[in-house]
């Protein structure tokens, strides 16, 4: 490990050989800034061996973190891909279903073509009908009046 030097005081090698002449009890010893130098130390630059770790760890983190993005992105596509063969099956099951409505519908027109004389007649049939019932009106009013004619030819 790499140690940074410790600072040294302001005081200058002059300044020791003018302390020289006052007794040790007045002389001020240097102060030292431990917690400078602790600083100091602390923002080394890791050794070579932590940075190596660091960056295996990194890059282990890196890996789980993009393995999971990658699951979850092939979930994704395999939930895609479930609900792509739901729609599909519920597609076929619906163009079975047209296909039996259709084949329905073309029986029914059939019937239908073949019932359309009959009801032709009987449109006829209801046409005849109303001018017959009509008729019968005319014929019952005519009757009508030919019946009080008659009583008042008789009570003459």
């Amino acid at each position: 490990m790499r140690r940074h030097p410790r600072p040294r005081s302001s005081a200058g090698p002059g300044m020791a050989a003018a302390a020289e002449g006052v007794p040790e009890s007045h002389r001020e010893e240097p102060v030292r800034d431990d917690a400078a130098v602790e600083t100091a130390e602390e923002a080394k630059e890791p050794a070579e061996a932590d940075i190596s770790e660091l960056c295996r760890d990194m890059f282990s983190k890196m890996a789980t973190y993009l393995t999971g993005e990658l699951t979850a992105t092939s979930e994704d596509y395999k939930l895609l891909e479930n609900m792509n063969k739901l729609t599909s099956l519920k597609y076929l099951e619906m163009k079975d279903i047209a296909v039996n409505i259709s084949r329905n519908l073309k029986d029914l027109n059939q019937k239908y073509a073949g019932l359309q004389p009959y009801l032709d007649q009987i449109n006829v049939i209801e046409e005849q009908v109303a001018a017959l019932e009509q008729a019968a009106y005319k014929l019952d009013a005519y009757s009508k009046k030919l019946e009080a004619k008659y009583k008042k030819l008789e009570k003459r």
